[in-house]
């Protein structure tokens, strides 16, 4: 069976639960609870086919979290979009233009371009508006005690691996809860991290990822946290000295948006074709001196994009 096949799957049993459920978004969702996919990440790359998925985003963001950035800035300068609404929401919320800018309408459209550009052309304006709390990045790299240092959880797994592989503490959470009550309360900031855990496993000179997610966008958010993880569990495993051994996908709340239904409806119709594959500059050796031009996508034939409306 092709691997891709588990994501289509879940799709199905998603859409033949019948279990909808109202969420934060007031969108509403149809989900199910706990499952889980693996991809071996050996001989091809779990980009999924069935629809192009942006994977030049999906580099670009998986450096940023790595360097421990919080701010959109960069993502911005490279033109990458994932995390714009998020800013873009905050910055209308704080200025009172949410009152009379419908979300999504042409107005709103119009001012997020205007809002975008500022980002990137205008320092001082960027300063005030494109952080975004205390996401990914901050926990990975400098999770806060209440001693007042900070500890940084890729070093800590790095130097783990280096010098007990098999240790069964190679852990990392994005799950502050200090400041994940900060989250809720402010409400003007990113959600919660949603892919909340994750843990390396060695076995046989292969490295391994298990990543748990809270929470799972799945048709616009899984296929760009596959393809994340996997990367993140290749770029790891090259500068640790193994080789990649599989993605493992564990979920909590996995759903799909109502105004996903009709994209999935598509992407369903479509026949998985063969997994690309990614090279990685050999000669990289320090996780964090990777750039965007030490990746390269092979033989990716994929479906067109199916475009869907994100749920902020």
């Amino acid at each position: 069976m092709h691997q891709e096949q588990q994501y289509l799957d879940l799709l199905q049993k998603i859409m033949d639960t019948w279990v909808d459920r109202m969420d934060r978004t007031g969108v509403g969702t149809r989900s199910i609870f706990g499952h889980q996919m693996r991809f071996d990440l050996s001989d091809s790359f779990p980009l999924l086919t069935t629809k192009k998925v942006f994977m030049r985003g999906i580099i670009h963001e998986l450096i940023w979290f790595i360097s421990g950035d919080t701010n959109i800035r960069y993502l911005v300068q490279n033109d990458v979009k994932i995390w714009n609404e998020w800013a873009y929401a905050k910055y209308l919320k704080k200025t009172g233009k949410d009152a009379y800018l419908p979300r999504y309408s042409p107005e709103w459209d119009r001012e997020l371009i205007v809002f975008i550009e500022m980002i990137k052309t205008d320092s001082e304006f960027a300063t005030l508006w494109w952080d975004l709390g205390p996401v990914y990045g901050k926990q990975w790299r400098a999770w806060e005690t209440k001693k007042g240092n900070v500890i940084d959880q890729i070093q800590n797994v790095l130097n783990t691996l280096a010098n007990d592989p098999y240790s069964r503490r190679n852990l990392i959470s994005g799950w502050n809860v200090g400041e994940i009550e900060e989250l809720i309360k402010d409400k003007d900031t990113a959600p919660p991290p949603c892919h909340t855990l994750f843990q390396f496993y060695v076995a046989n000179g292969k490295l391994s990822c298990q990543l748990y997610q809270r929470s799972a966008d799945v048709f616009l958010g899984v296929p760009f946290n596959i393809a994340s993880y996997a990367l993140l569990t290749m770029m790891i495993a090259q500068v640790s000295g193994l080789e990649p051994g599989e993605f493992v996908h564990t979920f909590g709340d996995v759903h799909i948006y109502h105004n996903h239904f009709d994209q999935v409806a598509e992407q369903l119709t479509h026949t998985p074709r063969p997994f690309p594959t990614m090279k990685i500059n050999s000669d990289v050796k320090d996780l964090f001196a990777f750039k965007f031009e030490d990746f390269t996508l092979e033989n990716y034939d994929s479906y067109p994009a199916i475009k869907a409306p994100i749920a902020v």
